[in-house]
């Protein structure tokens, strides 16, 4: 398996030429890294080319790196059922800086670059219909980004003088908190249920 990828890639670095940024293999699967502005030549030549025919996009997320420059990765996942080989694509953008829609090549892409817009404020430009798909209308953020604060933003209740569901801000009655005391890491000193019963077993 891994000659096989061994000689896709090499023949991906030939045929791509510049639009192929790099590539490695790594756990048995072949990632590359294209340029937002070659995605389409890139995913199109992969579906389409005989010795690849990678006709399944089987997945399309996003990947925040807040301490990096461009912040987020669009990653592409798709599948030869030909073959049975899989690869990794991934295009480096940031928060203002659209990648091309993958729809007009994938339609499966709809929905996902939805959700990466939705959860991450990712832009895909020419996309047929790039509104919000898991938050609620007027949401404020994305919920994946990871500056984005755990409580949320805003609280959701049904007021009974208003006779209607209101938002109002976040209120916390106590800090947040977040303890997990079965966690050796989180609380060193901590004895975990059942420890005392094997430690008396060995006679301790």
């Amino acid at each position: 398996m891994t000659e096989t990828l061994s000689e896709l890639e090499t023949y991906l670095e030939v045929r791509l030429g510049a639009a192929l940024l790099a590539s490695r293999i790594a756990f048995g699967e072949l990632t590359i890294e294209a340029s937002g502005s070659e995605i389409p030549k890139v995913l199109r030549f992969l579906r389409d080319d005989g010795r690849c025919r990678f006709e399944i996009l089987i997945d399309l997320a996003g990947v925040d790196w807040p301490g990096r420059e461009p912040r987020f990765d669009v990653v592409y996942h798709l599948l030869s059922p030909r073959s049975g080989q899989r690869i990794r694509i991934k295009v480096k953008t940031d928060e203002v800086t659209p990648v091309p829609s993958a729809v007009g090549i994938f339609s499966a892409a709809n929905w996902y670059e939805r959700e990466a817009y939705d959860m991450y404020g990712i832009l895909f430009s020419d996309h047929p219909d790039l509104r919000r798909l898991l938050t609620d209308y007027g949401f404020q953020g994305h919920p994946l980004r990871k500056e984005f604060p755990l409580t949320g933003h805003v609280e959701v209740r049904y007021d009974d003088v208003q006779k209607r569901v209101v938002y109002e801000p976040v209120k916390l009655t106590q800090e947040f908190r977040n303890f997990d005391f079965e966690s050796p890491w989180e609380a060193p000193d901590y004895i975990i249920p059942g420890d005392e019963k094997a430690s008396k077993a060995d006679g301790n």
